[in-house]
């Protein structure tokens, strides 16, 4: 019949009602992601960036220093952040290891020269040796609260901080070490060239707009970036044609340069939490859609065949396709499995000539013309040469199993 569809087949109001919970779980969370970017697009460009006013934003201590008539400047290149640089400017690297060698050798070449203050958060090992030679790196630091504990002026008068992350350590004459974890510092203040100096900051945290206002993370930032009229915010881009001069990539954030730590410290966090989230929600959908909805139903069929009529069909179509030896086959094997059962033989080796006739001959032994030759031939003898054969071989297996019956 045309036009009709089969009894297993799903209506288009059985498909809407199997996937109409996924679908509006998708579009709420689709509407949702729209509406959070578009609320949030307009005042968040990333972390460390003083435009932004999230809670990793720097847009918090950017203001603090224009009302103190402190000028902030945020640049994304190399070439704006040494053209800026000068005496009466402090230049703040916001992620100095994301910098290409060529990049750091550029750079300190600047800082010989400028005689400003430069500003280096969060420099590892690879960054320290271009940017603030004699200065080497340790372990790092979880952030905690730290006190000063030396007698640099804008330390003594923040007081205690959040810092951590990076710790450092120098043999340099006139250096200050100040905040120290475990006995090595997060803030180090090293003399440089041209009546400049180099600030090493272990960890962002007193820059970020959620810390500011927390202990004397305000004053120690304000004291530290706006010892100069100008600053510079310098956050460096992948898009700056700098980075692919000189034929080395940037370093990757750990002391020994890799480049994995790089490639995710690039990725926004909030890429991380969204994947996070999106796994979650696809775990959940697999969960709703293998759970069992109830019990499971008889479903009607729609013709009632009986097994013996099932049986004449399966023996008409042999008989026209003159298939005496699958039937044969067939006969035997079932008449081998019953058999045994009966005769105590494991059902794996009811196919077995050694495991099934030695039993078949030790259940008639009283019956001699029951022979183990004879029980061969039976049960795993030929194909019938013919519909009289095949009709006898019948009638003989169902006469072998009523003997074993009734012995």
């Amino acid at each position: 019949m045309t036009g009709t569809s089969s009894s297993l087949s799903l209506t288009p109001r059985q498909v809407w009602i199997r996937a109409r919970g996924l679908l509006i779980a998708l579009a709420v969370l689709l509407v949702a992601g729209i509406a959070m970017a578009l609320v949030r697009s307009g005042d968040q460009h990333g972390r460390l960036d003083p435009r932004s006013a999230d809670r990793y934003g720097s847009r918090a201590v950017a203001e603090l220093l224009k009302d103190r008539g402190v000028t902030t400047r945020v640049v994304t290149t190399l070439d704006d952040a040494t053209a800026a640089a000068g005496s009466d400017t402090t230049l703040l690297v916001a992620a100095p290891n994301v910098l290409s060698d060529h990049q750091r050798g550029v750079m300190r070449r600047t800082m010989e020269t400028a005689g400003g203050r430069t500003v280096l958060v969060s420099a590892n090992q690879a960054s320290t040796a271009t940017l603030a030679p004699g200065v080497t790196t340790d372990t790092p630091a979880p952030v905690s609260v730290l006190t000063p504990q030396c007698s640099l002026t804008a330390a003594e008068r923040a007081g205690d901080v959040d810092l951590g992350g990076e710790r450092y350590a120098t043999h340099l004459t006139g250096a200050d070490a100040c905040y120290p974890s475990d006995g090595r510092p997060t803030l180090l203040r090293v003399d440089g060239p041209a009546d400049g100096d180099t600030i090493l900051l272990g960890s962002p945290d007193i820059l970020y707009n959620d810390r500011l206002d927390q202990r004397g993370n305000a004053s120690l930032a304000l004291q530290l970036l706006g010892s100069r009229p100008h600053l510079v915010w310098y956050l460096p881009s992948l898009s700056d044609p700098s980075a692919s001069e000189g034929g080395d990539s940037g370093d990757g954030g750990d002391d020994e340069g890799g480049g994995a730590t790089a490639f995710f410290d690039l990725i926004p966090s909030g890429w991380l939490w969204g994947t996070l989230q999106l796994a979650f929600a696809a775990v959940l959908a697999a969960i709703w859609r293998a759970r069992r909805l109830g019990p499971l139903v008889t479903e009607r069929l729609p013709v009632a065949i009986r097994a013996s009529e099932a049986t004449e069909g399966r023996a008409r179509l042999y008989r026209k396709a003159n298939a005496r030896d699958r039937a044969a086959t067939v006969l035997r094997a079932a008449t081998r499995t019953r058999l045994a059962p009966l005769l105590g033989v494991p059902p794996v080796e009811a196919d077995s000539p050694d495991s099934l006739l030695p039993a078949v001959s030790a259940r008639l032994t009283g019956n001699e013309a029951r022979t183990e030759t004879d029980l061969r031939a039976l049960l795993f003898g030929p194909a019938p040469t013919d519909d009289a054969a095949l009709v006898l071989l019948a009638d003989q297996l169902d006469a072998l199993e009523r003997e074993v019956r009734t012995s």
